[in-house]
C-alpha cells in the first residue's frame, strides 16, 4: 500500500478536525478525498505531508512513519499546498531550479516526467511567479512537486479558483503521471471530478462516510432516486415536495430538483399527486444515483442519527 491512514484524530482546541480517519490507498491509485470546505481533508492532507502531528492514530506512506520518518518520507512525496506557496518574486524557471537543487536533481534529469505541464507554462518561464494567471500557478506548482519524481504526489484542492478549462488541463496531466506509476492523493470541493478517480473518500465534519468506486453505481439506500424538472422553474417546489409523504430527501440539481424516495410505493403516491399539482411541463423520471447524490444521501442519514 502507497498509504495506511489508520483511525487519524486531529482536534484544534475544542475543534475537532478529524474523527477516526481511516482508509488506505493502493499502489498507482488516484484517490480523490471528497467533501465541502471546512470537512478536514487540508488538515489531513497536512498530516500525510508531516506538517501536522495527529493527536491519535499513525500515517504510513510506503513503509514510513509520517511522524517518526518525516525526513525519509519528504525525499519520496510530493505536495501541492491548497494556497499557492511559490516563491512570488521568483520567476518560473528560478522556482523551477530552486526546487530542483533543494532535491538534488535538476529540471533535465526528470524533464520527460514533467513535459507536458513545462512546455504550457515554458512561454512564461522569465515571468515572475507573482504575475502568473490561476491557472499558471497552478502547473508551475505541479512542476515543482514533480521535479524529483516523488512516489506518491498529494495535492490539497489543485483546481479551486481556476476555470473550467484549466480544470479539465489539469485532470487530463493527472491521468498522464498515474500512468507513469506515481500514486496520487487529491482532495476536492468538486463532485464532478469524482468521476476522474479510481475511489473517492466522502468526507464530512472531520469523518469519512464512505469510500466508494465512482464508475460503479449505487443501490440500496438511494435506488429510489427521481429528478423533477420544469419549464416554469424548479425552485418554488422545493419545499412542497420536501413536506410531501414518502419524501426522504430532496435538493436542487442545477435546474432540477433530485428527490429520494423511502420505499417503491411511495413513487405511485408522489407521481399521483404530482399530476394534481397543474404543471403540465412537469418531469418525474427516475434517474441513476451519481457520486454526488451519494454524498447527499449520506450526510442527510449523518445528521439524522
Amino acid at each position: 500500500m502507497s498509504l495506511i491512514i489508520d483511525q487519524v484524530d486531529l482536534s484544534f482546541g475544542a475543534l475537532q478536525a478529524l474523527k477516526q480517519v481511516d482508509f488506505e490507498v493502493k499502489d498507482g491509485e488516484l484517490f480523490g478525498l471528497i467533501g465541502p470546505d471546512g470537512a478536514g481533508k487540508s488538515s489531513l492532507f497536512r498530516i500525510m505531508a508531516s506538517l501536522l502531528i495527529p493527536d491519535k492514530g499513525r500515517c504510513l506512506m510506503h513503509g514510513h512513519d509520517v511522524v517518526k520518518d518525516y525526513r525519509e518520507l519528504r525525499k519520496i512525496i510530493g505536495y501541492m499546498p491548497g494556497r499557492f506557496s511559490l516563491y512570488m518574486d521568483l520567476s518560473v524557471e528560478e522556482n523551477l531550479a530552486f526546487y530542483a537543487r533543494v532535491f538534488g536533481t535538476n529540471v533535465k534529469e526528470n524533464y520527460e516526467l514533467i513535459r507536458d505541464v513545462y512546455e504550457q507554462i515554458a512561454p512564461f518561464k522569465k515571468r515572475l511567479a507573482g504575475k502568473l494567471s490561476g491557472g499558471m500557478k497552478q502547473k508551475l506548482a505541479l512542476s515543482c512537486a514533480l521535479i524529483h519524481r516523488p512516489e506518491v504526489l498529494i495535492l490539497d484542492e489543485p483546481t479551486t479558483g481556476v476555470d473550467a478549462v484549466s480544470r479539465r488541463e489539469f485532470w487530463d496531466m493527472l491521468k498522464k503521471i498515474q500512468n507513469e506509476g506515481i500514486t496520487i492523493v487529491v482532495s476536492t470541493p468538486y463532485m464532478d471530478e469524482a468521476e476522474m478517480c479510481d475511489r473517492v473518500g466522502l468526507i464530512q465534519k472531520g469523518k469519512l462516510l464512505e469510500i466508494t468506486d465512482p464508475s460503479k453505481p449505487y443501490e440500496n439506500d438511494q435506488a429510489q432516486l427521481f429528478s423533477l424538472k420544469s419549464e416554469k422553474g424548479i425552485y418554488a417546489y422545493l419545499d412542497r415536495i420536501r413536506n410531501m409523504e414518502g419524501c426522504k430527501q430532496a435538493w436542487l440539481f442545477g435546474d432540477q430538483l433530485h428527490v429520494t424516495l423511502h420505499s417503491e410505493e411511495d413513487a405511485t403516491r408522489v407521481k399521483a399527486a404530482l399530476d394534481g399539482w397543474g404543471d403540465s411541463s412537469l418531469e418525474w423520471l427516475k434517474i441513476t444515483p451519481s457520486v454526488e447524490d451519494r454524498f447527499m444521501g449520506l450526510i442527510s442519514n449523518s445528521e439524522a442519527l
